[in-house]
Order: structure tokens, then C-alpha cells, then sequence
């Protein structure tokens, strides 16, 4: 729906500049006093000078679109980078956690199994690897003796 309003309004722009241009063309219209933009001297009817105005108009609408989209993407991309990076930190906090419940589990299993060494203190047991159930192999953890 927006699409199609826009198209009406540079529509109905377009046929104003037109009709702008064309009916201030002529001698009866011509410039009053001549003058200079940019070292180019103006000349001509009042038609040209609007003629300028739209064509400069237009140059400014297109940076002003290409400005507008460059900042779109960069608020994309950091938006993509936050989330993404927000799914790696509940990851790792995720993995870090399944780590500690993992080696706490060990830990009190060889307390309880009563695995000592000749000085009295336990031996741990070796880890087993984390990320080996989400590969689809679990390596189960060796018993050391």
C-alpha cells in the first residue's frame, strides 16, 4: 500500500516539475540578473533555474537514500552480532555449568568409592568429554586404580 502511495506522490511530482519547467521557458521569463554557482554562470529563463533546482534536488534525494541505507545495514549487522553473541555467552555458561555438574558428580563418586591414595587423598578420575554426548559419542569415563 505504501509502495503504491509513494509512486503517486514522485508521480505527481514529476508532472509538476514538468509543467513547472515548460510554462516559465521563454523570453518573457528570463532571469532578471545573471549569476554564477560554482564558477558556472546561470543564464536563461526562471524554467532553467527550477530545472537546477529539481536536478539538484533529486542528487540530494539519492545521498540522503544511500545514507539512509548504509546506517540500515550497520544497525543490522550490529543487531545480528549482539544476538549472536548473547547465544555464545548462554552457550558457554550452559557447557560451563554441564562441566561443574559433571566434575562435582566425579569427585563425589570417587570419594564414595573410596579411591585413595597411600597418603590418604583421593585420586580424581580422569573427565570425561563434554562435548562428545553432542557429537553422538559419549566417552564414558575411565576408572583409574
Amino acid at each position: 500500500m505504501l509502495v503504491v502511495v509513494g509512486l503517486i506522490v514522485l508521480l505527481a511530482a514529476v508532472i509538476v516539475g514538468i509543467v513547472g519547467v515548460l510554462s516559465n521557458a521563454g523570453p518573457t521569463h528570463s532571469l532578471t540578473e545573471n549569476f554564477s554557482v560554482f564558477g558556472y554562470h546561470v543564464t536563461g529563463s526562471t524554467g532553467t533555474l527550477f530545472l537546477f533546482g529539481i536536478v539538484v534536488g533529486a542528487v540530494a534525494l539519492l545521498g540522503l537514500s544511500v545514507l539512509l541505507a548504509g546506517a540500515r545495514r550497520t544497525a543490522y549487522r550490529g543487531r545480528d552480532a549482539r544476538r549472536r553473541l548473547a547465544r555464545s555467552e548462554r552457550e558457554t555458561a550452559f557447557v560451563k555449568h554441564d562441566r561443574d555438574t559433571l566434575l562435582e558428580g566425579q569427585h563425589v563418586g570417587a570419594n564414595a568409592s573410596g579411591l585413595t591414595n597411600p597418603e590418604g587423598t583421593t585420586t580424581p578420575l580422569p573427565c570425561s568429554s563434554v562435548l562428545g554426548r553432542w557429537r553422538g559419542r559419549h566417552v564414558p569415563a575411565k576408572e583409574s586404580s
